[in-house]
């Protein structure tokens, strides 16, 4: 019986991808649609899990580009379990990688990474037709398979049966809150910095998509009301001239749509003579991983920029008049209490405080299994045995102090996220715990103008909050 008539019953479940439409589980959907296949998606942030959905489903793929991703997953995948043993949990993605022998061992039948959706269609082909092969890229339980890396021909994605816009981040800018649109232009990094989960799956590659399919992307969300585009790569100027292409394009049919993107700091400097043109096509923000300021840091994580650079990029986007949302990874077992102070004293002098999410303050260093920085030999005196019910490797600080205040501001920026308090006075308790003779709590000025961000303030790379998880009705 040919594919296309074959009736197998798909469910391709999203559980979190930073509060964006989730391109994982729609590119996955248009490549089996372009298979014969009529997969139907939830995305379990937005439409809590859907029990009959699930009942009826011969094979479920769960999507877990990220650790809070994979958290929410396996939660997921135990209840299917729970109320439908005989389907085919796959787990596709990043965090599926570099967690299959655990998941392989307790909820997934089976697991693909990188470029998953070359195996995923021969995967369930083979599933449809009952046949029982090993395929490239699919690892199973007694046989781990390496990520697939190859260049696929992307089709657009298949957003029609996800929630729309209106149910994910908002623009916020200038007191409105805007649909925001978001795609990827590209997937995978040419970079290796050792903290970062892309490394160890894509070796340091990644293959861009092409232009007419990302415009065409972009041309439908704008249609569906997009006001701003988020371009998700993990590096937009990983290729520049394609990025930049694409940015030309956007503006001459779309001369209203604003967007952001984001890029290492070395890239910043590398191509900083394309700014001022990206801030006249409409580019209100970047996001790049500062990480830290202290050298010594940002050498053992393998970031490739300095303290210096990181202020010399500063300057660059201020010039063109682009905002800098930069992430960080506050807490590492190397990072002084002396960093941490300077760290929010750079901050506060270069009026960044509104340029910061508060839960970046909080955030300590995640090093999932299959992390680089397990070959590097001195993080073997701060690691404590794998906690895989968390997907991490947790470590100490040499300095008890780092660890308190680690638990103090992670108390302060999950109370002020429930009260959904002013940035500027989570940012002052937050500077008094460090210094505590920095003196009393300051009041904000209610009158400043906020720089332009998104509504969502999750991190990739951190552990999810008992709170955060609990929001999702699983």
């Amino acid at each position: 019986m040919p594919i296309a008539q074959t009736p197998y019953s798909i469910l391709l479940i999203s559980c979190y991808e930073l509060g964006h439409q989730p391109l994982g589980v729609a590119w996955a959907s248009a490549f089996l649609r372009q298979a014969g296949f009529a997969p139907r998606t939830l995305d379990v942030s937005t439409e809590g899990f859907q029990q009959e959905m699930a009942l009826g489903a011969q094979f479920i793929g769960i999507s877990v580009p990220m650790h809070t991703a994979l958290s929410l997953g396996v939660r997921v995948a135990q209840r299917i379990r729970g109320i439908n043993p005989s389907c085919h949990i796959c787990f596709l993605g990043l965090y599926a990688t570099l967690n299959a022998e655990f998941l392989l061992a307790s909820v997934a039948d089976s697991v693909i990474g990188g470029e998953y959706e070359a195996a995923l269609v021969p995967l369930v082909e083979s599933l449809a037709l009952r046949q029982s092969k090993e395929i490239a890229g699919v690892s199973r339980t007694g046989t781990l398979q390496a990520p697939v890396l190859q260049r696929l021909s992307f089709p657009l994605p298949a957003r029609d049966t996800l929630p729309g816009l209106e149910s994910y981040a908002r623009l916020e800018k200038d007191g409105e809150r805007l649909l925001a649109g978001h795609v990827e232009a590209s997937r995978g990094c040419l970079h290796l910095c050792l903290h970062c989960p892309i490394p160890p799956v894509y070796g340091g590659r990644f293959f861009v998509v092409p232009q007419a399919i990302v415009l065409e992307d972009i041309r439908r969300q704008v249609e569906a009301g997009a006001k701003h585009i988020t371009f998700g790569d993990p590096d937009f100027l990983n290729g520049p001239g394609h990025s930049l292409a694409i940015v030309r394009k956007l503006h001459r049919e779309f001369p209203e749509i604003t967007f952001d993107f984001t890029a290492k700091i070395e890239h910043l400097l590398k191509h900083r003579s394309i700014f001022p043109e990206l801030a006249e096509k409409g580019c209100l923000f970047v996001i790049s991983a500062v990480e830290s300021l202290s050298d010594d840091v940002l050498r053992r994580l393998h970031k490739g920029h300095t303290r210096k650079d990181v202020e010399e990029a500063l300057a660059i986007l201020r010039r063109s008049g682009i905002s800098l949302r930069s992430s960080w990874v506050a807490f590492t077992p190397w990072t002084t209490l002396q960093d941490y102070v300077e760290m929010l004293e750079f901050i506060e002098k270069e009026d960044l405080v509104d340029h910061i999410d508060p839960v970046h303050l909080s955030i300590r260093l995640l090093i999932p299994p299959g992390s680089a920085l397990l070959s590097q030999g001195d993080m073997k005196s701060f690691l404590k045995e794998l906690d895989q019910a968390n997907f991490c490797y947790p470590w100490n600080h040499p300095d008890p102090r780092m660890d308190a205040l680690y638990q103090e501001v992670r108390k302060v920026v999950a109370l002020a996220a429930g009260e959904k308090e002013d940035a500027w006075i989570t940012f002052q308790r937050i500077k008094r715990l460090a210094a505590p003779a920095h003196g009393e709590v300051s009041l904000p000025d209610s009158a400043r103008k906020r720089p332009p961000r998104l509504s969502e303030t999750w991190f990739c790379c951190a552990e999810p909050t008992e709170g955060q998880v609990a929001s999702v009705n699983i």
